[in-house]
């Protein structure tokens, strides 16, 4: 057995049962996360990524403020300084709003939007093996 990946629990012999499929994308994950291609985030941190690239997805603008209420589970303060941590990672950018500067966007990074592809095909891999 391979120290951090996870393996099929005994009695589970087809390997194209849904439970191996969820079980290969966690280790084509743990093996994303692990690229020093990418900076490590922490659970929150990739909590609220996840919930602003679902907004992005569905043509969605993230303000700071809607930023720091996505997650019932993290406090607005809590997220305000996980989003700073994202920023300074490289992972998201704020852009002011072109009328009111007041108001800041927080939008996606190249970085991002790699580290999201690659999640993504994750789970294509995941699913053709």
């Amino acid at each position: 057995m391979n120290p951090g990946r996870l393996d099929l629990p005994l009695g589970m012999p087809n390997s194209s049962s849904p439970s191996a499929a969820y079980v290969r994308f966690l280790n084509l994950v743990r093996a994303v996360r692990e690229l020093p291609d990418f900076p490590s985030l922490d659970p929150v941190e990739e909590r609220l990524l996840n919930l602003f690239a679902a907004a992005w997805f569905q043509g969605e603008r993230v303000t700071v403020l809607q930023a720091m209420r996505m997650s019932d589970e993290v406090s607005s303060t809590t997220a305000h300084r996980r989003l700073k941590s994202l920023r300074g990672k490289g992972m998201v950018q704020l852009i002011s709003d072109e009328i009111d500067n007041r108001i800041k966007y927080v939008q996606p990074t190249r970085l991002a939007d790699q580290y999201l592809t690659e999640m993504g095909q994750c789970v294509d891999r995941a699913r053709q093996s």
